[in-house]
């Protein structure tokens, strides 16, 4: 049986313990001693697995960890059990928190038979960092979790490199965590990061709650866009589109085709916050041709609000639909990118009279 079919396995015990095992006894019986297991430790053998594990902590003698892990006659990894029944917390990992400081073992699982917490000293030597650096739910895993798990195996086992992979999980998350909240939220200092880059004038608090809708709806973008792209890659002409993103397939010829640049896309969040004003961000769009770049209203041609005529090597120019039923084109000229600025009341009446 390899790994995989081991924790599969576990799977199953979990989601059957999850309705019959009413004690934490029950727990290390029917979940807990199988995982050790499988990760490669005789849990028969007191020269590998020793349970009742005594930890002197203080002035405290024979407090007890419910498992010790070793290899070569070592602890290597120190487990405290919970009920399946038992939510894992904080008030839960205290007692493993206080014998982690008094064992040479450098990572530590606190588990319920359900999920399997699992911690070390990333920062702060020889003291239990107080967040797990990976959390691992038997009853819900993929390939990818599996194969993190498998790090943990006495086979092969290797602290540094788990180490190193712990510190990457850690800052992997936080910095996923932090990019999920401002993709959700962009505060001031994410705005004034990329507006320093984007915009020409003073980042004002006017210009920063200016630019917030256009920064999200950017990174909104490049999300739906970058899934796209694994979606052609994997399915070629055949890939599902995702609404919004770029519909062009994996293998499409290059040759002929618009290329969206750098200043037509600033261009566009220039327009889509000033459309912000008065319309949802998502409905403003942007669709490239080989002569001009146009944006719409819900991506209808029939409610264009502007054209971007970029593609002159000395000279910019853009096109103002006014608002319907008229919906002429005016085309002027700019100088710079700001300058669109300037005809945001005409932009925001022609959005307003498709809403």
């Amino acid at each position: 049986m390899d790994f995989k079919q081991r924790v599969d396995d576990l799977g199953a015990r979990s989601r059957h313990a999850s309705q019959h095992a009413l004690t934490e006894e029950a727990t290390k019986t029917s979940v807990i001693l199988p995982l050790i297991k499988a990760l490669g430790f005789d849990p028969f053998n007191l020269e590998e697995v020793v349970p009742e594990f005594i930890a002197d902590v203080g002035i405290k003698k024979g407090e007890k960890i419910d498992f010790a892990l070793k290899i070569a006659g070592k602890p290597a990894i120190l487990v405290e059990a919970k009920p399946i029944s038992m939510s894992l917390g904080s008030a839960q990992y205290s007692q493993l928190f206080r014998y982690f400081t008094t064992v040479e073992a450098r990572l530590a699982i606190l588990t319920n038979g359900r999920e399997v917490w699992f911690f070390s000293d990333i920062d702060e030597t020889n003291k239990m960092d107080k967040k797990p650096f990976f959390v691992f739910d038997l009853q819900n895993f993929d390939d990818r979790q599996v194969a993190e798990l498998a790090r943990f195996q006495k086979e092969g086992f290797d602290i540094e490199a788990i180490l190193e992979a712990a510190s990457n999980l850690k800052y992997v998350k936080a910095a996923s965590a932090e990019i999920s909240r401002q993709l959700a939220n962009p505060d001031d200092d994410f705005v004034r990061f990329f507006g320093k880059h984007i915009y020409e004038g003073s980042l004002t608090k006017g210009a920063i709650e200016l630019l917030r809708p256009a920064i999200q709806a950017a990174l909104d973008d490049i999300v739906r866009n970058r899934i796209q792209e694994r979606l052609n890659l994997t399915f070629g002409k055949d890939a599902p589109q995702i609404d919004g993103a770029d519909k062009k397939p994996a293998d499409a010829p290059a040759a002929s085709e618009p290329v969206t640049t750098d200043d037509e896309m600033q261009a566009f969040m220039i327009v889509r916050a000033i459309a912000s004003r008065v319309a949802s961000v998502s409905r403003i769009t942007m669709r490239d041709a080989l002569s001009y770049c146009s944006i719409f209203v819900d991506d209808n041609n029939r409610k264009p609000i502007c054209r971007l005529y970029f593609n002159a090597k000395n000279s910019k120019s853009v096109g103002i639909f006014a608002p319907q039923p008229d919906k002429s084109e005016t085309k002027v000229q700019i100088d710079d990118l700001s300058d669109i600025y300037k005809f945001a009341e005409q932009i925001e009446a022609t959005v307003k009279s498709y809403l």
